[in-house]
């Protein structure tokens, strides 16, 4: 067996693995608020089992999907998804919560279209950077006109707003043209031209400031803005080595905000303790080692960059998502990739194995037959 085969086994065994405990822990950290608010303690469980099988099947579409095609309409896909976000802070058409107006609601089910923007950026991306391979640095046809769809990206899901949203695709955005071959110099003005921005976006709303008071000393108000992290620190430090048991956790008991969403690492470092910590985060070593040896050996510069892109983001979801919850991280609303209840971005996140399982088949498809690795 050679090492892409034992790659995308690797890829497809983690990623399945992670989809089968999210599924469990959803349950377990939902059971008893879903009774409490809906009467019904499967009714988060019951909507994730329908978001899986919708994520396998749409998965599966693109594991067999002809990536040309898909790179021949990724400016058009692009485009429906920038109407879809604009369409969405339209009042009466989309559905806010919290403040934010992130979903459409759609038989009974919420739709956010942010979560697959980030997918269709990073097939435009790929797409664009690999057109302009031999005018990467060219700042009037290549530099400025990324940038262009990036802040076009971006400040649309700022308006919703989600400050976590934006900040990942810059941070992929930012990965790719790095791997690209942009110019150190032009990457160094982009990251400082854009510390002010971010800066005066997480402290231009008083919400905001809030959550970088907390980050710095949630004990200071910890029945407030502290309350979410203090929590969350409560419900991981209770876990110990081995953790309360499965089903036991105490600050699910509407201790926690969001236990089964944002904070459902928390309740697993509370239920399964540190063991259980260490094997999601060994999981997602594993996942990302994997995806980067099919990065390595994608046939092509389009594949490779793609590939970057989407094992990048879910990197960086997973790594936020999990800094959150252990206050190395200020308060964003990520989920946890593949774990966390959240239809849209699971949906995504599968999306994202099948098209990284399909660019190691051809990968494969590229590579003699009794080629072997040592």
């Amino acid at each position: 067996m050679n090492a892409l085969t034992r790659a995308r086994s690797l890829l497809f065994g983690s990623a399945a693995i992670l989809i089968a405990i999210g599924i469990v822990m959803i349950y377990s950290a939902s059971a008893i608020y879903a009774h409490d608010k809906m009467g019904d303690s499967a009714y988060f469980l019951k909507r994730h089992l329908v978001y899986v099988l919708a994520g396998a099947f749409l998965g599966v579409m693109a594991a067999s999907a002809d990536l040309g095609t898909l790179r021949k309409h990724s400016t058009r896909l692009l485009i429906a998804t920038l109407v879809l976000l604009v369409l969405v802070l339209v009042p009466h058409v989309g559905s806010s919560s919290g403040g934010a107006r992130r979903w459409f609601k759609l038989f009974g089910f919420s739709i956010q279209p942010s979560e697959f923007l980030k997918l269709v950026l990073i097939v435009y991306l790929a797409d664009f950077l690999d057109r302009k391979r031999e005018s990467l640095n060219d700042l009037r046809h290549t530099v400025f006109p990324a940038l262009v769809v990036l802040g076009l990206c971006s400040g649309l899901v700022f308006l919703q707003p989600d400050l976590g949203t934006a900040v990942t695709l810059a941070l992929v955005t930012l990965l790719l043209f790095f791997a690209a071959g942009f110019d150190l110099r032009h990457l160094s003005v982009m990251v400082l031209a854009a510390l002010p921005a971010l800066a005066y976006a997480s402290l231009a709303k008083p919400y905001r400031r809030k959550r970088i008071l907390a980050f710095f000393n949630p004990w200071e108000d910890p029945r407030g803005v502290g309350f979410q992290i203090v929590q969350s620190f409560l419900a991981l430090g209770s876990g110990g080595l081995f953790g309360v048991g499965l089903g036991r956790s105490q600050q699910k008991l509407f201790y926690l905000p969001e236990s089964h969403t944002d904070f459902i690492f928390s309740i697993i470092g509370e239920e399964l303790g540190f063991l259980g910590t260490s094997a999601i985060v060994i999981l997602f070593m594993v996942f990302l080692f994997s995806g980067m040896v099919i990065v390595f050996r994608s046939k092509n510069f389009f594949s490779q960059l793609m590939s970057l892109g989407l094992v990048g983001l879910i990197g960086f979801e997973a790594v936020i998502n999990i800094g959150v919850t252990l206050g190395a991280l200020p308060t964003k609303g990520l989920s946890l990739p593949f774990i966390s209840y959240g239809g849209s971005a699971l949906i995504a996140n599968m999306i994202m194995l099948g098209l990284l399982w399909n660019i190691s088949r051809q990968a494969l498809e590229r590579r003699p037959p009794d080629e072997e690795d040592s």
